[in-house]
């Protein structure tokens, strides 16, 4: 049977990327290793051009276990977007660190890959292949500093807590094989569909320990417990990648297997997300307050955003769907972009990572100071930027399913966070003595990164429909 390859393009073209940095990486002299970022910066523009042709495309390959639809293409060009922002802010912080250039670059492409395939598979057991293939090589980045005992301490507790993870996952992909005969998603939706067809319970003890084992990949509220250490420890560049790439990669599967595939079964998993939804909220937010670290604080803040993410997860529908979606291309600048202030603020092996080490950041250099005020500003939900205009339409799709209650604690919640946001913008322009960070001709292309930040907050904030209209459009493929 002939094969149809085309679908496996964009994934292949970012592996063969980290390939080719594997490869020359062991060629290269250390001076001249700093071409590695520019080879992985056109490796994954060559991806993303690859995406924009095959645009529209409905495809698949493997007897339809991997699809190229509108849902797949959408994440793709994210993660390959998250990627290269990621690599552009880790340049000067790998000469900074001493971290080895090669295999953290390969590690970002193999990480990008098992992304792909998680976003791209209409199958259980390879949506658990990409996983696994981002989840290790997001494991090894985490512990890259090799000589900071608390990325090695970050990278254990990842690991261990992501096997367990795993583990979940694994036993509920058996449990609804045993019950369907299959892992192929479209087959067990076409049989889900069908009257008259009583289901054992332990087809439904799958699709819980599924909901586990997803939970943990976004760090709801009662999995999240390794966020802070994991985030603190890791370095920064590979954090904003965590909070960013595997966050969407674990939704890009709430959206295809939950929303799409298993939506008959609504109702059975709609209320025990209803409760984790609050519970992340707000407990992310409440702990998120208390932190004395930016860094740490980001880290819990990352968890409230995944709170606010299962709102659209329990709407469900076409609404659902979209604000799933639109959500997740508004979080990506500003998180990015914060995270990469925060490199900007570290000098040689000290991380400045303090509130008070803000003081007057604001005066001592403009741009940081205007950029991380629009990042604090738009994950606290001011309008008119990104973070706003992606919570209006999370808490619009839950009242139009008829969730207002949950809108409302959202809405509530959004209003708790304005604490610990605000704080940033109070230290730099308020207070003094803080650290004076790095200046644009240090580190040119992380002001570069931050400045795509700063560009893609403004944009989705002010300028919105074009990309509402590619998350519904992505979201209506799966069907």
């Amino acid at each position: 049977m002939e094969i149809n390859f085309t679908p496996l393009l964009p994934a292949a073209e970012v592996l063969l990327t980290a390939l080719t940095v594997l490869l020359l990486d062991l060629f290269l002299r250390e001076e001249e290793k700093g071409l590695l970022a520019w080879i992985s910066v056109l490796g994954l523009a060559i991806a993303a051009g690859m995406i924009v042709i095959l645009w529209g495309s409905q495809e698949g390959a493997f007897q339809d276990s991997y699809l190229l639809d509108g849902f797949s293409l959408f994440f793709s060009q994210f993660f390959v977007g998250v990627a290269l922002i990621t690599v552009l802010s880790s340049a000067h912080y790998l000469k900074e660190t001493g971290i080895r250039q090669g295999e953290y670059y390969a590690l970002i492409l193999f990480s990008t890959f098992g992304m792909i395939l998680m976003a791209s598979a209409n199958d259980l057991i390879l949506f658990f292949l990409g996983l696994e293939t981002m989840s290790i090589a997001v494991y090894v980045l985490t512990g890259m500093w090799r000589e900071r005992s608390e990325a090695s301490e970050a990278a254990m507790k990842y690991f261990i807590i992501g096997s367990f993870a795993t583990g979940f996952l694994l036993y509920g992909i058996a449990l609804i094989f045993g019950a369907t005969g299959s892992t192929n998603l479209s087959r067990i939706a076409a049989s889900l569909t069908q009257p008259g067809n009583p289901w054992p319970h332990f087809f439904y003890a799958g699709i819980f320990l599924l909901l586990i084992g997803l939970a943990f990949k976004v760090a709801a509220v009662p999995f999240h417990f390794w966020v802070p250490d994991v985030y603190d420890g890791a370095p920064t560049p590979v954090s904003g990648f965590m909070a960013v790439g595997v966050k969407a990669a674990a939704f890009a599967g709430w959206g295809r297997i939950f929303l799409s595939q298993f939506a008959p079964l609504q109702s059975e998993w709609a209320y025990p997300l209803w409760v984790l939804a609050i519970l992340t909220m707000t407990v992310g937010n409440l702990l998120a307050i208390t932190q004395s670290s930016v860094k740490r604080m980001l880290a819990y803040s990352s968890i409230a955003h995944a709170g606010y993410l299962l709102i659209a997860v329990v709407a469900g529908k076409e609404d659902g769907g979209q604000a799933l979606l639109f959500y997740l291309l508004t979080y990506a600048p500003m998180t990015l972009g914060a995270f990469g202030v925060v490199m900007v603020l570290k000098k040689g092996e000290k991380n400045y990572e303090a509130y008070s080490d803000y003081a007057g950041l604001g005066f001592k250099r403009p741009f940081l100071g205007i950029a991380m005020s629009l990042f604090m500003l738009s994950l606290a939900g001011f309008p008119p930027l990104a973070g706003f205009t992606g919570k209006f339409y999370l808490f619009r799709s839950a009242v139009v399913a008829g969730h207002t209650s949950l809108a409302v604690i959202g809405a509530l919640n959004s209003l708790l966070s304005v604490i610990y946001y605000l704080r940033v913008i109070v230290m730099m322009y308020m207070e003094e003595g803080g650290v004076e960070g790095k200046s644009f001709a240090a580190a040119p292309l992380l002001y570069a990164a931050i400045a795509i930040g700063v560009v893609g907050t403004l944009y989705l904030g002010l300028l919105p429909a074009g990309a509402l209209e590619a998350s519904r459009l992505a979201f209506l493929s799966l069907r």
